[in-house]
């Protein structure tokens, strides 16, 4: 019994390092992607064995485990750099507005409400009382979009795609919507959405709302890195200010999110502010950064919370944006030349 200790031990500290490698191959299947999301468990559990561990290998004759031991203190290490700048410890990297009230705010609820989920008084409540500029709702299907209807007295000018796919959206904003366009970028069964947003001001924002399908079994990620990776791409080329929302089923610190970065140019606001998970909502030991934000460096953040439940396997999450372009957020990094060779590379391989 004595002698299953170490080794049990040993077993779990051997899965810890495989879930911390695994990912730092740049390919696109299921079952090396969904280790990207555990990051913060694989930490904890790991922080969790190490004086066990530790103790057991050293007070003993365990040359493999005190390998092992190594190892595993490289990978805590390793997962501690990547989730360190989504704790308040690191800089914001979406500062803080220095005008938050002024007629160039935005503020959007994104909520995946679950389509099988039929609490839409629940959420109806929610937008009533938080009252964004706009509202992106994410896998309605019609009987979704006929208990919203309400929400058209307040919110006029809507795009509708609902679907019974999981992958339908609805948006729904007060703020005037120019060229609406409701985009099949890679799955013809999954929409994006696109629009010109016009601020009380007269400023136009271009909006993009995304829902890409997620890693798992037998379910690759390579549409789903392709569709996120084409609008960073058009992101880059525009020179209107852009957000970006959506479940985008990527966590905020995976190698592909930080990719669609540096390749767009939008900056996060959960960096230096927190994780914000939002997924999933009745498991609070498997919760994940997967529901994001993304904005142009011309915007500065006056607010962004998570909100309560309303059924769904996702929580809402409401962010509010002040548009102040003579306070530039600082430039996050800039794509390098594997950067761009990757980028193509993942939207060819996700368009085939």
């Amino acid at each position: 019994m004595g002698e299953m200790i170490p080794l049990v031990l040993i077993f779990l500290a051997l899965v810890i390092i495989a879930g911390t490698l695994l990912p730092l191959l740049r390919v696109g299947e299921w079952w090396v992607r969904i280790f990207d999301f555990p990051r913060l468990q694989l930490f904890l559990i790991g922080a969790f064995l190490t004086p066990g561990l530790g103790y057991l290998v050293f007070s003993g004759d365990h040359g493999l485990g005190k390998w092992v031991f190594m190892a595993l203190i490289a990978c805590l290490i390793y997962q501690g750099f990547r989730i360190y700048p989504y704790t308040m410890l690191a800089h914001k990297q979406s500062l803080d507005s220095m005008n938050p009230g002024h007629e160039d705010i935005l503020s959007i609820l994104t909520a995946n409400v679950y389509m099988k989920n039929r609490n839409a008084s629940g959420f109806l409540d929610q937008v009533s009382t938080f009252s964004p500029d706009m509202v992106l709702v994410i896998e309605p299907d019609t009987l979704w979009e006929r208990q919203l209807t309400s929400l058209e007295a307040t919110y006029p000018f809507t795009i509708k795609q609902p679907l019974k796919n999981t992958y339908g959206m609805l948006l729904y904003s007060r703020l005037k919507l120019r060229s609406p366009d409701i985009r099949f970028l890679i799955d013809p069964e999954v929409p994006s959405f696109f629009s010109e947003i016009e601020l009380s001001s007269g400023k136009i924002v271009e909006f993009y709302g995304l829902h890409p399908r997620p890693p798992r079994f037998g379910q690759d990620t390579d549409e789903r890195d392709a569709e996120i990776l084409m609008i960073g791409r058009d992101v880059a080329h525009g020179e209107k200010p852009v957000v970006v929302t959506g479940d985008l089923n990527d966590v905020a610190w995976s190698y592909k999110t930080g990719l669609f970065q540096r390749i767009s140019g939008l900056v996060d606001p959960r960096i230096g502010r927190g994780f914000f998970n939002t997924f999933h909502a009745k498991y609070p030991i498997f919760r994940f950064p997967v529901d994001h934000i993304f904005h142009s460096r011309s915007f500065r953040l006056v607010e962004m919370r998570r909100l309560p439940s309303i059924g769904s396997d996702h929580f809402p999450i409401l962010a509010i944006l002040s548009y102040e372009p003579d306070r530039m957020n600082p430039e996050p990094s800039v794509p390098d030349g594997e950067d761009r060779r990757l980028a193509r590379e993942l939207i060819r391989k996700g368009k085939k």
